[in-house]
């Protein structure tokens, strides 16, 4: 969190106990962790990108000052690559603009316009890549190898480990600030449920539960129906791509799972559960009747709470990970 508190926007993000919600649901508690204003980027995705971009910076310039001249010769020379289907492209291009480096994201042709915009009026290079997330990472990729350009992603591969790391070492700061407003409460979810696409936050905040949370809840990881990689990787004690329809959980539409993630929520997860493109846009209607809007991407969460038998007794934690811009 210290090197975060660099960045002139980070500041902890709402954590809401929602009763209204909490009785639709038929919960006794609902804990909403709002990443809808991230460091005005609209999703927890803003800690990722930034928090890597600024540890690379300090690694290549041999200080943790940011605002150092050593740290700001060192950063004009970083050019930062990344594929994204928006969210972690904003972050990477964010981090990049603000600590003085350079930065190229690739889009696949399904990530809507918008994400481009933002992007490039950040300072960032936007790139269009025909196909679906998977083909801008590796066009990303090979355009890294050809020119020198430092690469970025929030999935890991094989050889591929340390700088997606990074990046999920970002959003362990979401789960110390959801740690810290419990104990300070003194009251605890006994249920998390965390939405993902490759895995890079459901695994960093598993983790950070298992390792630092002094009660600990059943944790349990939700996936379009239509790119359940986790889940099948985890059953198949492999790695596993999957195939299905373009789902509207655009942010979590990923066919194919983190390394590390998937290696780590084997061990720190429950369960994985999946839910429809119908349930995710029933979730999100839920929302905006008790004001919180969102994305299905960002509500999917909520999605599967609905559908999941509760007991009447359970406090839950739900995550909406990003606001309307990230649609």
């Amino acid at each position: 969190m210290a090197l975060l508190a660099q960045c002139p926007v980070y500041a902890p993000t709402p954590l809401q106990d929602h009763v209204k919600l909490a009785e639709v649901l038929g919960v006794a508690r609902l804990f909403i962790k709002d990443e809808s204003q991230r460091m005005r980027l609209g999703s927890f995705k803003a800690l990722g990108g930034a928090f890597a971009v600024a540890q690379m910076i300090c690694d290549a310039a041999g200080t943790m000052d940011l605002a150092s001249e050593t740290a700001k010769t060192v950063a004009k020379r970083m050019t930062f690559i990344t594929a994204s289907a928006g969210n972690h492209g904003l972050s990477v291009a964010a981090g990049a603009h603000i600590f003085g480096a350079n930065a190229i994201v690739y889009l696949s042709s399904l990530v809507p316009i918008g994400f481009g915009d933002r992007i490039r009026a950040i300072g960032a290079k936007v790139v269009r890549i025909d196909g679906v997330y998977e083909d801008s990472v590796a066009a990303a990729k090979t355009a890294a190898e050809k020119n020198g350009w430092l690469l970025l992603a929030d999935g890991s591969w094989e050889g591929y480990i340390d700088r997606p790391a990074l990046v999920m070492e970002g959003y362990t700061v979401l789960a110390e600030e959801c740690r810290a407003a419990f104990e300070s409460k003194g009251t605890w979810p006994t249920h998390v449920l965390i939405q993902a696409g490759v895995g890079g936050l459901a695994a960093a905040v598993a983790a950070h539960i298992r390792d630092y949370w002094a009660v600990q809840p059943k944790i349990t990881i939700v996936e379009p129906e239509f790119a359940p990689c986790l889940k099948v990787s985890v059953q198949n004690n492999r790695m596993t791509r999957v195939e299905g329809d373009v789902s509207n959980m655009g942010r979590l539409d990923c066919k194919e799972a983190s390394v590390i993630a998937a290696s780590s929520l084997r061990v720190d997860a429950d369960e994985f559960v999946t839910i429809s493109d119908e349930a995710a846009a029933g979730a999100v209607n839920l929302l905006s009747e008790h004001g919180i809007e969102t994305t299905p991407s960002g509500a999917a969460a909520v999605a599967a709470l609905r559908e999941m038998p509760q007991d009447a007794n359970s406090r839950c934690l739900v995550f909406i990970t990003e606001g309307l811009e990230g649609g």
